[in-house]
């Protein structure tokens, strides 16, 4: 894939001014950014990532590293791949690198974390006109394995563009709704690449990877194939198209500090379930 035939983006992905909801942040003496070993004392935040226009989230360290080597490589940037270093190395909760990619573990917890430092991160570094991408693999509903899903719209188990966050014990909701222009885009940018079939869908967010996402494999299930079946039916005629475990936060937050996303997700060959 030649990444420099693909169409410019730039225009739908600005953003100006990242809007950090947090009056608190400006009384602190020191930002620490725990989970990455960053801090706005101990680092040049704006000298390390002041230039980052693109920045992707998604998978494991390991395929993040991988994903890293490979755009260093096809954007003939200078440096050896083979030592391309881990900026969080100094921690072992998340992974990054430069060409910024984020490892965020694994489901809305994990990634919740991240969010909060990436998104201060991006804010302390004063990066502006960035594009902020959520990518990596998910289940498919409907779908053949390996067709990319250029998310529409993120929804939870109950199929609302909405995500619930418990807050002093207070249930705060979250709109998910995503620039149905930037999706249309990204499909634009798919007639590009021949070999990768794409639809746009909505996602849907589940709490865990075994009851929530119906599968009949876990140590624990309450519910019949015909249970499992009937429900992934309605997902389906609900818009859903593929399944995973953070969207709905991960867009939920950005869309509160007023930063535009772009999810794509591939489709497993593991968790094709119709």
């Amino acid at each position: 894939m030649n990444l420099s035939s693909l169409p410019p983006l730039e225009v739908l992905f600005k953003n100006p001014q990242i809007h950090v909801k947090n009056p608190h942040l400006d009384t602190m003496e020191e930002d620490v950014l725990y989970h990455f070993n960053l801090g706005t004392k101990t680092h040049n935040l704006p000298e390390m990532f002041g230039d980052i226009k693109f920045v992707c989230v998604g998978g494991s360290a390991n395929r993040m590293k991988s994903f890293a080597q490979f755009i260093q490589q096809e954007l003939a940037l200078p440096g050896n791949m083979d030592n391309i270093t881990d900026i969080c190395e100094g921690t072992d909760r998340y992974s990054m690198y430069k060409v910024y990619f984020l490892s965020p573990g694994m489901g809305v917890p994990s990634i919740s974390i991240m969010l909060h430092e990436l998104i201060k991160l991006l804010h302390h570094a004063r990066c502006i006109d960035f594009a902020l991408f959520r990518i990596g693999t998910s289940g498919g509903v409907g779908l053949e394995p390996g067709t990319v899903v250029v998310t529409d719209k993120e929804v939870d188990c109950f199929f609302r563009a909405q995500f619930e966050q418990v807050v002093l014990g207070k249930v705060i909701t979250r709109s998910t709704e995503l620039d149905v222009g930037v999706s249309k885009e990204l499909l634009q940018c798919s007639s590009e690449l021949d070999d990768v079939p794409t639809v746009i869908g909505n996602t849907m967010c589940t709490s865990d990877f075994y009851e929530g996402q119906g599968r009949l494999d876990g140590a624990l299930c309450s519910f019949s194939t015909e249970d499992k079946l009937e429900y992934l039916r309605k997902a389906y005629n609900t818009g859903v198209r593929n399944i995973e475990m953070e969207s709905t936060v991960f867009r939920a937050m950005c869309r509160v500090c007023a930063i535009s996303v772009i999810q794509n997700k591939s489709v497993s060959n593991v968790t094709n379930f119709l």
